[in-house]
């Protein structure tokens, strides 16, 4: 029986509008933002709460030589994904728990307060307080910890499937997520009571 439902934050509930432009206007190579900010060892450094994202942001600057692109790159405005919203309120109303579990830097909390996600999902875990990032078990295991639910009563859902590894290693029920209607099925199969999606 599913008792808790963990979902990935950024390519599920929430998405970033980032101009396609935006790299050219600076004089750079498409992709050169993207390429500096996801590379080792400064991903796993701001993910893990090492560095803050203002530091990121100053080290992505610096290695592309572009601070100023950068800067616009991280004021990126964001849509949520309400089809998510509506399905987290609909667990809940079931009595199951809706958590984010998302490998995010330090001003998450304020991000996620500011759009009202607090308001349909709870807890929010974030790896860069846990000090973990996914798909490193430690995370889920502290998310299991936290919620003191065993691994085989929670469902996690994430866009990158490397990042499902770490909690199906544990005994989580995984899903790769490509859409809601995907998702709600995907929660039936494990005998979640959820409507399939609005045509």
């Amino acid at each position: 029986m599913i008792r808790a439902v963990l979902f990935d934050l950024d390519g599920v509930i929430r998405h970033f509008d980032h101009d396609p432009d935006l790299e050219a206007r600076h004089g750079l190579e498409i992709g050169a933002i993207a390429r500096a900010a996801f590379r080792s060892p400064v991903i796993e450094d701001v993910t893990t709460g090492r560095i803050t994202r203002a530091e990121w942001l100053r080290r992505i600057g610096e290695h592309t030589g572009a601070a100023e692109a950068v800067d616009e790159w991280g004021r990126t405005a964001f849509r949520v994904d309400h089809d998510l919203t509506a399905l987290a309120d609909e667990l809940r109303a079931h009595g199951l728990i809706a958590a984010i579990l998302t490998n995010g830097t330090d001003t998450i909390a304020a991000e996620v307060a500011d759009c009202g996600l607090d308001h349909h999902f709870s807890p929010i875990f974030n790896s860069a307080e846990i000090g973990f990032a996914k798909p490193d078990p430690r995370a889920f295991g502290h998310v299991l910890a936290a919620l003191s639910v065993p691994a085989d009563q929670v469902f996690f859902t994430d866009d990158s499937p490397s990042k499902l590894v770490g909690a199906a290693g544990l005994g989580m029920h995984t899903h790769a997520f490509t859409g809601v209607e995907a998702l709600r099925s995907a929660l039936r199969d494990c005998g979640v009571d959820v409507r399939a999606a609005a045509a």
